[in-house]
């Protein structure tokens, strides 16, 4: 997968997409953006694929949307190129895969939106987040911000339009974890690598977990975890598993004696 404004890299069974125009803080351009969905649709149906770091590297993740490109709009084209945002969002919000934003420098606007609709996010601490919509006349996306910081947090966020720092991130649980700027990437992709490694289905499934059981009563998610748990339970995978740890226990009692 070669394109002009981002970089693909396979690596040990996940993915990094590295948005690759520095020059224009990453701000998403109509171009950037059909890149970024195709990536997005090549990697989920790669069977080698088991997690996707996204980033746009040390000094910057996204000014968001391409201000330049926004204000030459025609009104014909205003569906479609919201349109376009709504796709790569989407695709994210329901992969089913890991997603993992790496987040260095600035994530403001529409690459703020980009961080809320991943699994996990890990910041470095010269992370900023920001919705300045507002002061466009735009409204920022509210939802998915709203599902991690509460509804009265996320609120004050769109409304003030005031930037965030990685501290104050890690206190309201926007991200779940803040590092040095020479090692976010690296913990970004230890944690891809390891979610890697587990069970496709069950990371699947439980993807869908996450994303259904907040809209239930509690009685009808504890139901259906249960019903997903027996489900998996009774695959051949989970015995093999099993009998793996097993067996090790057995090996490390032997050579205990």
């Amino acid at each position: 997968m070669t394109y002009k404004h981002i970089l693909v890299e396979k690596k040990n069974a996940y993915a990094v997409v590295n948005f690759q125009r520095a020059s224009e803080m990453n701000a998403l351009s109509k171009e950037m953006r059909i890149e970024f969905n195709d990536a997005l649709s090549r990697l989920e149906e790669d069977s080698d694929v088991r997690a996707l770091v996204i980033t746009g590297g040390e000094y910057v993740f996204s000014a968001g949307m391409d201000i330049k490109e926004m204000s030459l709009l025609a009104n014909t084209e205003i569906d479609d190129y919201f349109d376009s945002m709504k796709r790569y969002l989407k695709k994210i919000y329901t992969y089913n895969k890991p997603v993992i934003a790496a987040v260095g420098g600035i994530a403001l606007g529409g690459g703020f939106n980009i961080v809320t609709v991943c699994d996990m996010v890990i910041a470095s601490e010269s992370a900023i987040f920001c919705h300045p919509e507002l002061k466009f006349g735009l409204n920022p996306l509210y939802y998915p911000l709203s599902q991690i910081v509460g509804v009265m947090k996320a609120k004050e966020i769109v409304m003030l339009g005031e930037p965030i720092g990685a501290n104050e991130a890690l206190k309201i649980g926007l991200v779940n974890k803040v590092m040095p700027p020479e090692k976010f990437m690296a913990e970004a992709e230890r944690i891809a690598e390891s979610l890697a490694a587990r069970s496709v289905k069950a990371i699947e499934e439980l993807k869908n977990i996450c994303s259904v059981v907040p809209r239930m009563d509690k009685i009808a998610a504890l139901d259906l975890e249960l019903s997903i748990g027996g489900m998996l339970f009774a695959r051949d995978e989970r015995k093999i598993h099993m009998n793996e740890v097993l067996f090790l226990e057995k090996l490390r009692k032997k050579k205990q004696k």
